[in-house]
């Protein structure tokens, strides 16, 4: 049987998901062990076990000075900030998406236009956000919109043109409006696809919000990763990263469940 038709049984299924990540775990523990042992001193990896305490006082002992338990306020306002700026790009994408890819002259005037800012870095604009919306929560939520929509835009346009030209002939066919067409032809067969491209733009969404706040905010995991960077605070540095990938995998994983029980036809993907 060829290989590209066999399918793993379920234990050798978590067998194979887990190994990458006990390979992981075992290259990063060689690596400190060599390191630590050449120099005790050594900051740059610390053991998994100073991590590990590390990672306990974070998420347990509360700061000297104000007595607020840091990590949790730091990942309250990050989250705010992430929540609200992929749900207004995801709403802009799918608004925009729909028109695009329904009407021929909007399409025609806005596809060019989405399609080149879709090719400026966003990061390269941040300066000029932080000079127009100031340094506040505004700068860093406007940079995740500004960031991640054209791809939704461009992404749920294309969707919407790739329907089936026979639906919407057929619906036209029964007297159905292009507001009726929109909403009940386009609307449940891009919805699967809009979830999906919010779990790719995920990705993106973090690493502008990081950027945003490492460079003007008093809160959030951002701010915390660049202000203990100074005092080399390795061990802090990589729980902030482990929790932030943690946040990340969770959020992923919750939009594919959801996008499979609301469209179980559409499957889940990846």
């Amino acid at each position: 049987m060829r290989l590209i038709n066999r399918t793993p049984g379920p234990a050798l299924r978590v067998f194979l998901t887990l190994l990458p990540f006990a390979l992981a775990l075992v290259v990063y523990m060689i690596a400190s062990e060599a390191r630590l042992a050449a120099n005790p001193q050594d900051r740059l990896l610390p053991s998994p076990a100073t991590i590990g305490d590390t990672a306990v006082r974070l998420f347990t002992t509360g700061d000297r000075r104000t007595g607020r338990i840091l990590l949790w306020h730091d990942t309250g306002a990050s989250l705010l900030r992430l929540a609200l700026g992929v749900g207004i790009a995801a709403l802009a994408g799918l608004l925009s998406g729909l028109a695009i890819g329904l009407l021929p002259h909007v399409r025609a005037a806005f596809s060019p236009f989405v399609a080149v800012l879709s090719m400026i870095p966003p990061l390269a604009v941040l300066p000029i956000l932080f000079i127009t919306f100031g340094l506040g929560e505004l700068s860093k939520v406007v940079l995740i919109v500004v960031g991640i929509t054209p791809f939704l835009i461009r992404d749920m346009g294309q969707r919407v043109i790739d329907i089936p030209r026979e639906m919407i002939v057929k619906a036209q066919t029964l007297g159905a409006s292009s507001l009726v067409i929109a909403l009940r032809v386009a609307l449940p067969q891009i919805m699967p696809r809009l979830i999906q491209s919010v779990r790719l733009s995920l990705g993106p969404a973090w690493l502008f919000l990081i950027a945003a706040e490492a460079i003007a905010s008093d809160l959030g995991l951002g701010y915390r990763i660049f202000l203990v960077r100074r005092y080399l605070a390795m061990d802090v540095i990589l729980t902030y990263v482990i929790w932030i990938t943690f946040l990340a995998f969770v959020m992923d994983w919750g939009l594919r469940s959801l996008s499979r029980r609301l469209y179980p036809w559409a499957g889940g993907g990846l």
